[in-house]
């Protein structure tokens, strides 16, 4: 998932720089979404993997 959201990072970067305002801004939006939760399901990976070792 951080793949998709480093991707679409990548995309936003692009289109700003050829000026495509709308394009970058909703392929920043998604990639932002995608990190939160990218951080979220790691954070409980975390947790509950320490309580089964």
């Amino acid at each position: 998932m951080l793949h998709y959201a480093v991707v679409f990072l990548v995309i936003a970067l692009i289109a700003a720089l050829f000026g495509f305002g709308g394009i970058a801004a909703g392929a920043a939006g998604i990639a932002k979404i995608l990190f939160i939760v990218f951080i979220i399901l790691a954070i409980a990976t975390f947790i509950f993997g320490r309580g089964r070792g």
